[in-house]
């Protein structure tokens, strides 16, 4: 048997001049998307972390050098034993398999979240991860594991609280730019573009602070189903944004 070689993807039209430097997907809709196929719920998150390497090889082509992507909330610890133990044993798979080819694609990953509550060997696989990815800047992909906003704002705020009780620093120093020094995204630029697939709208405690003023898209799409080719219309459609922030353009 002769195996076919996989056809090269269309290209993507290019990127809309202003597109977005940093877009963050909240991941929706697995669950149901392998109920309507009569799969149980696993099988959808499967389908989604194959659908993650499609969007992520696409962001040179729309002109995205950051892509955030909401893996596992605090909040998700609350579904039932089975599919919480499957996706922490899908995260350590995916990280091994997808170790290499994240690395030959030019991607640097990070994690961020509240590691505690993890398992030692994911923990150390993420590490590796960065470790191994830290040299690349093709695509800045950061992954949300654990990953609750007030959550990381109540970490941040206890450690510049500690900073302050041990005279690091002065407390009429702190404003709004003083926090996001703590934050666990401290290192990237806020998101543009925030996407929500499944329908819908709310955006669950992700990049609350952030996000403050990102645009958002609210799209009927379930995760797995989301194409490379919406992606990039996604993007272009921000392009042709007027974006203010709180001024009025004269």
């Amino acid at each position: 048997m002769i195996k076919r070689a996989k056809p090269s993807p269309e290209p993507l039209p290019k990127p809309e001049p202003g597109g977005p430097r940093h877009v963050a997907i909240i991941m929706d809709g697995n669950g149901r998307w392998a109920t309507q196929r009569g799969r149980p719920r696993l099988f959808g998150h499967h389908a989604g972390a194959k659908r993650v390497r499609e969007i992520v090889e696409a962001c040179p082509d729309v002109g995205v050098e950051y892509l955030t992507i909401f893996a596992f909330s605090t909040e998700n610890w609350k579904r039932t034993q089975v599919e919480v133990a499957g996706l922490m044993s899908l995260f350590r798979r995916y990280i091994t398999k997808e170790t290499r080819s994240l690395s030959e694609f030019g991607v640097r990953v990070r994690f961020i979240g509240d590691r505690v509550r993890l398992d030692d060997k994911l923990i150390k696989l993420m590490n590796d991860l960065e470790e191994a990815t830290s040299h690349n800047t093709r695509v800045h992909l950061t992954i949300a594991l654990n990953y609750g906003g007030r959550d990381e704002v109540a970490r941040a705020t206890k450690r510049l609280a500690q900073d302050v009780s041990e005279g690091r620093l002065d407390p009429e120093n702190v404003d709004e730019e003083t926090l996001p020094k703590y934050l666990d995204t401290y290192v990237l630029p806020d998101p543009d573009l925030v996407i929500r697939t499944s329908g819908e709208a709310r955006i669950s405690n992700f990049l609350l602070w952030q996000s403050a003023y990102a645009e958002y898209e609210f799209i009927d799409t379930l995760w797995p189903d989301f194409t490379r080719e919406e992606f990039a219309a996604l993007c272009a459609s921000y392009g042709g944004r007027d974006r203010r922030f709180g001024a009025v353009k004269t």
